[in-house]
């Protein structure tokens, strides 16, 4: 379905400063290299400000340096990206299904389904379950007995949540994810593996966004914690008893072991992890691929591993690499002499 709006009420939504006409129609977002004379383009990346003298977007979103270079429409803000974000919701046009249960759902007597909510095809709650006002529970998603899921929340296709979770408002969870599966908890006895089972649950906070097959374990005794604002990539992975601190944000494959404590604001970027029992406090920036082994008490930023390199190189080096020990003992000794 398109929509268009006009400058001056693209501005009021997103807090900019409007310069040009404000009764200039839009019809969606697009790149500077892309977008025609009804699309809005925007400028975040300095790598391609080139383009900004010879686009034809009919209006442009950036900062007010940007802008005293750019003599067309334009909507100039501080944080040109959060514009982006904020205009973008505008024009989204994911479908909204209708409230109401679908024929082919399956729900338990007992469930409770708030007003505006919607229950999709194929969709299975068990006995216990509470679905808060205006979500969308997706095709196909199974909810076990005793989980509960707050207001405006959308639940995708094919998500599985067990039982016993609780989540907050306005999360969206995203397709393939599995919540409250069990941790991966094991006692060895004679050459075999004896399960734990899982007691705890899982805390979903308000504000969360889950990606795609991401998954979060349910706690061995305690619960498993995501709180409010936090955003998981696709294929993250949460371990049994841990606890993730407000605004956190985690990139694709990232992973944290069991019984972790992740502080508040920290960002993982892809494939970064943390070994289990340990803590990070607040403000810790892993960078791709880092892996913790132990806590960190001061915020910043973090690296592990070595950079890439042409492979004949690298094998010359990964074998240096193993000579480190024994060279720091001789300069030792030479040091000592």
């Amino acid at each position: 379905m398109s929509c268009s709006y006009s400058l001056s009420d693209i501005a009021a939504h997103i807090g900019a400063e409007l310069r040009g006409d404000a009764d200039s129609l839009i019809t969606g977002l697009n790149t500077l290299r892309e977008a025609d004379s009804s699309e809005l383009a925007f400028l975040t990346n300095q790598t391609y400000r080139q383009h900004l003298a010879e686009t034809a977007a009919g209006a442009v979103l950036l900062n007010a340096e940007a802008a005293a270079d750019y003599s067309g429409n334009c909507l100039v803000m501080d944080n040109p990206y959060l514009g982006y974000a904020l205009a973008s919701a505008l024009f989204d046009s994911s479908p909204v299904p209708q409230p109401g249960i679908h024929p082919t759902a399956v729900v338990a007597v007992s469930s409770e389904i708030g007003d505006g909510a919607s229950i999709g095809p194929q969709a299975v709650l068990g006995e216990n379950t509470v679905i808060g006002a205006n979500s969308q529970i997706g095709a196909g998603v199974t909810i076990g007995d005793g989980s509960v899921i707050g207001d405006n929340c959308r639940i995708s296709a094919n998500v599985s949540i067990y039982h016993d979770v609780t989540i907050g408002d306005q999360v969206t969870i995203h397709s393939g994810a599995v919540i409250g599966a069990d941790g991966f908890g094991f006692a060895h006895s004679e050459g075999r593996w004896v399960k734990i089972y899982q007691l705890g649950g899982v805390v979903i906070g308000s504000r969360v966004e889950i990606g795609a097959c991401t998954t979060i374990d349910r706690g061995a005794l305690e619960d498993t914690v995501i709180e409010d604002g936090v955003i998981l990539d696709n294929h993250v992975q949460i371990a049994h008893n841990v606890r993730v601190g407000e605004n956190t944000a985690m990139a694709g494959c990232s992973g944290v072991s069991g019984s972790t404590i992740v502080g508040k604001n920290c960002i993982f970027a892809g494939q970064s992890g943390v070994v289990g029992h340990v803590t990070l406090c607040d403000g810790v920036h892993l960078t791709g691929g880092t892996i913790v082994t132990k806590s960190l008490t001061e915020p910043g930023s973090y690296s592990s591993g070595t950079a890439f390199s042409k492979t004949d190189d690298w094998r010359k080096n990964a074998v240096r690499f193993n000579q480190l020990d024994d060279l720091a003992r001789r300069v030792k000794q030479l040091e000592k002499k």
